[in-house]
């Protein structure tokens, strides 16, 4: 109990004053989860308040439509999450009647809804002693106790979570839990932690072994595969252009983008005017084509890293189905596409 109260304290003494710990509705605890999965708190924060402005209760994101939904998201990345968290939200207006489930038992059968979330809502929101085991988690006590289980492996989470179930106080796991995530988030950083100034220096066990660098221990490493993307900025005589959605699983579902050449390697101006000529052969008269870019974007997801062109596409006539630039701004895009369409497409026209 001395680690749990300990830690409990700190947290009461040093915790940020974030606007999701000033409640306990289950609606506003869960937004928060889904959005601060892979993401920073500091990113988060401004799309929790835009979120919770545009939708202050799960039946107004449950009426929204999907499009109105990924606008909102956009640049948060992981744009699944958008997804099912406007499908979980219609489920819960329609077939729970707005009512979240009260345990960590049902939460875990709502799409998009894992074992972290599920427990942060579950203790959160109900009070109910179920463990947290997120990154933080996984470091705080591995240092601590200088456990060298490969937290890769899919029997590391069983193993922590029980551990902290042990240490936690029953009749207070919301702020347990809230404790160690903000503790990891602030203190046992992943990086040059600042153990001098640590409550825990004269009994972590990682600390005294000089073991910190090494914990919390993870053999598997990502493979990332390399992609090309050529994306196509077509414009015709009153400067309409247009976009499509992508529609097929992967990356951006449902978001928007200009007409798309990928390539297996990066390809010079002469490679793309002729792949651009036989895509439209037919379809548009083209008078020019033109390097966009100022220079290769290198846009890094989890799993790829993304090496994006923009190439300017002059039409003679007029775009069937074509779009202003202020239309164009209405869409979800990917973060790369609009801070493109932002910064330099506008400019530009």
């Amino acid at each position: 109990m001395i680690f749990s109260n300990s830690l409990i304290q700190w947290y009461l003494n040093n915790k940020r004053d974030l606007p999701w710990r000033n409640t306990q509705n289950p609606y506003l605890i869960w937004l928060s989860e889904i959005m601060l999965q892979q993401t920073r708190v500091a990113q988060g924060l401004p799309y929790y308040l835009a979120f919770t402005n545009a939708f202050p209760t799960v039946f107004d994101l449950a009426n929204a439509s999907e499009e109105q939904v990924l606008k909102l998201w956009q640049g948060l990345g992981y744009y699944s999450r958008a997804r099912n968290l406007h499908k979980t939200a219609q489920f819960i207006a329609s077939e729970l009647k707005g009512e979240f489930p009260d345990n960590n038992k049902e939460l875990l059968k709502l799409k998009g809804i894992g074992d972290y979330t599920a427990a942060a809502i579950a203790s959160f929101a109900y009070n109910e002693a179920v463990p947290v085991v997120d990154g933080n988690v996984f470091r705080v006590l591995s240092r601590y106790f200088d456990l060298e289980t490969d937290i890769s492996m899919a029997t590391a989470k069983k193993e922590f979570a029980d551990l902290a179930y042990e240490l936690m106080p029953k009749n207070d796991p919301a702020n347990f839990n809230q404790a160690i995530m903000e503790f990891g988030a602030l203190q046992c950083v992943p990086k040059n932690p600042n153990c001098e100034i640590c409550i825990f220096n004269s009994s972590c066990a990682a600390l005294q072994k000089k073991k910190i660098h090494l914990l919390p221990f993870k053999s598997k490493k990502i493979k990332v595969s390399f992609r090309f993307f050529n994306y196509l900025v077509l414009e015709d005589t009153v400067l309409n252009t247009i976009i499509q959605k992508r529609a097929q699983k992967g990356i951006w579902h449902n978001l928007y983008e200009f007409p798309l050449i990928e390539t297996e390697v990066e390809v010079n101006f002469d490679v793309i005017s002729d792949l651009i000529l036989d895509k439209y052969k037919g379809e548009y008269d083209i008078s020019a084509i033109s390097d966009l870019s100022l220079k290769n974007q290198i846009h890094k997801l989890s799993h790829q890293h993304l090496n994006i062109k923009f190439w300017k596409v002059i039409v003679k006539g007029s775009i069937n189905g074509g779009i202003t630039t202020q239309m164009l701004k209405t869409f979800p895009f990917p973060i790369v596409i609009f801070n493109f369409i932002e910064k330099e497409y506008s400019v530009l026209n």
